[in-house]
């Protein structure tokens, strides 16, 4: 399994915008091939907000993030305070 964490800085106190987000991606999420789950993440202090999303495949989770990155993007223009900064991750799973 692979995991994208996504993560993307509002600004602090901005978990009413950060909850429009979720709203928003987490039905586009779900509905993709290889999904998994999906952990909304938030520091209210800092002001930056995310995604863990869990894929099946390293396909799946590039893919993913290939196909939603430009709507994010979009979704994000004007009201980020930096860059998104995304890391993909294969998911580690003990032995036995």
């Amino acid at each position: 399994m692979y995991a994208n964490l996504t993560l993307f800085p509002l600004g602090p106190g901005k978990r009413a915008t950060a909850e429009k987000l979720v709203t928003q991606f987490a039905p586009a999420l779900a509905a993709r091939e290889g999904f998994e789950t999906a952990t909304f993440l938030a520091d209210d202090t800092i002001g930056t907000y995310g995604v863990l999303v869990v894929f099946d495949s390293k396909e799946a989770a590039q893919t993913t993030w290939e196909t939603l990155s430009p709507r994010l993007a979009k979704a994000l223009e004007g009201i980020a305070q930096g860059p998104v900064n995304r890391t993909l991750f294969e998911v580690l799973e003990p032995a036995g």
